[in-house]
């Protein structure tokens, strides 16, 4: 280790040509809008990360026991099937840059800067490449994660894995180029500030399709009712939901796409609030909504009231005042206690009630943007209708051939036994014991 005499004089002897090279150096008013935006996608997408955590506590705490550990499985395995989809093809496909803004025959893994890049070589009015893929590359993976959710219980592993891969890589990228890639539904002014439509509907389109090919629990409905299967963790999905709502924060706020000035940062600051308003309003009214219809209130409803909230308010999180926040969210939450029983009188089997908050839900967001004035309602309408029939329609098709081709559903004796020992071999918990 060099001693302070020695890099003492190193200085000296270097004072001019620093000071040369400082004369050149782009100050931080040209760099810093680069710095920031970037800095705000690596915290937002690592926020988003942890609503990977979220989903999975959320599932585990709402699955029986004996579904446990695939419910966990499916979410680790999902989520790094999705990092790679996203790498080798997804990322250039959503965004291809000028392209026919339907479809991008752009299939080529991303590539990112070279290391000690050079302010010179760097794009200064946005951010890096590595940033905005990690960034990106989180919204990707929250979708799949719905789908895991509803199809709980009594789904296959690998044909799920499967169906992920062309989600990831494929059908997510091409809906989302449509809005955020520049694409023809952009042009439209279709507006979608961070992704309740472009996300969540997609995961509850893509859920809704494999839902109705899977099929219902064994038992779910009999004689006409609909038979309560109690999660297994309530503790485990309020923490679940907590870590989601959290995440959120990143999910929205870093969706701002930039943090370099001070309009952008109060910008993100403003997101921020209403992004909680929205998802405190869904708990309440869910909370007030089934005291009401059931006489007594229902933590799983308060739960999903909060993330039909949050899903509300992601497709216009800016514009809104505190109190259109509230408003938002609550009809997020309202909706959420409505639609539930009305999925299971036309048995569909949901299990975390993904469908509600992240289709249902996100469909009433996608048209409150109107509401703020961003976008028309006829476009708002056109971007819901466009990206729930391809989705629907491509994951239908995908679900149909997975069951042709290798079956998608456990045997009835496997969904009885429980998912964790017919398809793992191990159980999250021990229930022979103690």
């Amino acid at each position: 280790m060099k001693s302070l005499k020695t890099l003492s004089a190193a200085a000296a002897l270097t004072v001019l040509p620093v000071a040369a090279f400082a004369q050149d150096a782009p100050g931080f008013d040209e760099i810093g809008p680069y710095i920031m935006t970037t800095l705000l996608f690596l915290v937002g997408g690592f926020l988003v990360f942890w609503m990977a955590a979220g989903f999975a506590m959320l599932e585990a705490g709402l699955v029986r026991s004996k579904n446990v550990a695939m419910q966990l499985t499916k979410n680790v395995a999902l989520f790094s099937i999705a990092a790679i989809m996203y790498w080798l093809v997804g990322f250039n496909l959503m965004y291809p840059g000028d392209f026919n803004g339907y479809f991008a025959f752009n299939f080529v893994p991303t590539v990112l800067e070279p290391v000690g890049l050079a302010a010179s070589d760097a794009a200064l009015d946005y951010a890096s490449v590595a940033s905005d893929f990690f960034f990106q590359l989180m919204f990707v993976a929250a979708t799949a994660s719905i789908v895991s959710g509803a199809l709980a219980e009594r789904i296959k592993l690998w044909p799920f894995l499967i169906f992920v891969v062309v989600l990831t890589g494929i059908l997510y990228p091409i809906t989302g180029s449509w809005q955020w890639g520049g694409g023809w539904l952009s042009e439209l002014g279709f507006s979608d500030f961070a992704g309740s439509t472009v996300v969540h509907s997609v995961g509850g389109w893509a859920a809704l399709a494999g839902a109705i090919v899977l099929g219902p629990r064994i038992g779910k409905y009999k004689d006409g009712k609909t038979v309560p299967m109690p999660g297994s963790n309530l503790a485990l999905a309020t923490l679940g939901t907590f870590i989601l709502w959290l995440g959120w924060f990143g999910f929205n706020g870093g969706s701002q796409l930039a943090a370099g000035t001070v309009g952008d940062i109060t910008d993100v600051g403003r997101i921020f609030a209403n992004t909680n308003m929205a998802a405190a309003a869904g708990a309440v009214v869910a909370l007030i909504a089934t005291q009401i219809l059931y006489k007594k209130p229902d933590l799983t409803m308060v739960l999903n009231g909060a993330l039909a909230g949050l899903v509300s308010i992601t497709a216009e999180p800016l514009a809104p005042s505190l109190f259109g926040s509230l408003l938002i969210g609550g009809v997020g939450g309202i909706i959420v206690v409505l639609t539930v029983p009305m999925l299971d009188k036309f048995k569909i089997d949901d299990v975390v009630g993904a469908i509600p908050v992240h289709l249902i839900a996100g469909i009433w967001g996608t048209i409150a943007v109107a509401f703020s004035g961003s976008a028309t309602i006829g476009a708002q309408i056109t971007g819901i209708i466009a990206y729930g029939v391809f989705t629907f329609v491509a994951s239908l098709i995908l679900w149909v051939i997975l069951k042709a081709v290798m079956g998608i559903r456990v045997s009835e004796e496997a969904e009885i036994t429980g998912l964790d020992m017919s398809e793992l071999g191990m159980e999250a918990y021990d229930i022979n014991k103690g």
